[in-house]
């Protein structure tokens, strides 16, 4: 500073007003630049840590009864974490209010990264299908990761007289109402699948809601019901044996595991989409450092050998993701469900 007000000293006689007013300002100049460094260097030592976690168990709640592959999926990478991060990963199954029983007990949770939330697309259609929850999704809940997908598999009884999906669509269209389609349940998500299908293409078929996709399909592979839509684990064993015809699948390619089933664009239904997922939330307010850290160690663990061979076994796809990507694919779902929903005038049971 001083051999700049030095220089400022060496000017002409005539200059000397306009040499003291440059003086003034280089000080004031330099003294305002001191401060604010002093401020930086302040706010730095003064921010909060970043927070120790985990140091304690961590506790997964699924909305869902023991069985589900929701409950498997956490239970798979749940197992991992806990390798991971150095503290056990306890899943508690809470079922029951089509799933938001136990998702808003975690809505409700601490955000302290000790109580998250493992569940599926019934999330997003919860928000659509209730029309008063206990939580927001959107502002009590924030997303972590994906954990898997999975496609869906549009199955029929093994007698069913149609051999592809375009055959099949005839015979529906051909006698409104008259065939059936089994599904988990009112709203859940077999049925708003199927719904949308039917929707899409302008399609009438009878509803037949059962207590879980399990039972829907042992019906559809007893004969008793004539269409059903499920993920590749609910329907695979019953493909293989024959005791269920596949029509179509969602997605971009065939199953390797079922080669002669077409996609739903291979067979003339290029606009039809339906993807099950498996995810991780955690209680909106959750710090940021703690949900990064937790999404990294998901990213890792979703590739440990041992949870793609459980995932791949039941045809899911391990699949790991950002929580603003994660975000967003439930955010587009849940209006996605909203408009199946208010069009079909599905009500909650």
């Amino acid at each position: 500073m001083d051999k700049l007000i030095n220089k400022v000293q060496n000017t002409r006689p005539e200059n000397r007003l306009e040499t003291s007013m440059i003086r003034k300002t280089l000080r004031a100049t330099l003294a305002c630049a001191g401060a604010l460094l002093c401020q930086a260097v302040l706010a730095q030592t003064s921010a909060p840590p970043a927070p120790q976690w985990p140091v304690k168990p961590i506790r997964v709640v699924v909305p869902f009864a023991a069985g589900s592959f929701t409950d498997t999926a956490a239970r798979t990478v749940g197992n991992e974490l806990g390798a991971l991060l150095g503290q056990p990963v306890i899943v508690e199954n809470k079922g029951g209010a089509g799933s938001t029983l136990g998702t808003d007990i975690v809505a409700k949770s601490a955000p302290d990264g000790y109580t998250l939330l493992v569940t599926d697309n019934s999330f997003a259609v919860a928000s659509a299908l209730y029309e008063k929850l206990p939580y927001s999704a959107s502002a009590d809940l924030t997303a972590v990761s994906l954990l898997a997908d999975a496609p869906a598999m549009l199955v029929a009884r093994p007698d069913f007289p149609a051999r592809t999906l375009g055959e099949a669509v005839a015979a529906i269209r051909k006698d409104p109402g008259a065939l059936t389609y089994g599904s988990g349940g009112q709203g859940s998500s077999a049925h708003l699948a199927m719904l949308a299908f039917l929707l899409q293409n302008n399609l009438e078929m009878t509803h037949i809601p059962f207590k879980g996709i399990a039972a829907a399909i042992v019906d559809v592979s007893a004969s008793r019901v004539d269409l059903a839509i499920g993920s590749i684990g609910s329907t695979s064993a019953q493909l293989r044996d024959h005791r269920l015809k596949g029509l179509a699948i969602t997605g971009n390619a065939r199953l390797a595991a079922f080669p002669d089933i077409p996609t739903f664009a291979e067979a003339g239904f290029k606009d039809y989409r339906m993807l099950y997922w498996f995810g991780m939330f955690a209680p909106a307010g959750t710090p940021a450092a703690i949900i990064d850290r937790l999404q990294q160690a998901i990213d890792r663990a979703v590739a440990a050998p041992r949870v793609r061979e459980v995932f791949e076994a039941a045809g899911v796809r391990p699949a790991a993701s950002s929580p603003e990507a994660f975000a967003k694919l439930v955010s587009a779902e849940q209006a996605q469900w909203a408009d199946i929903i208010s069009r079909a005038k599905v009500k909650a049971e």
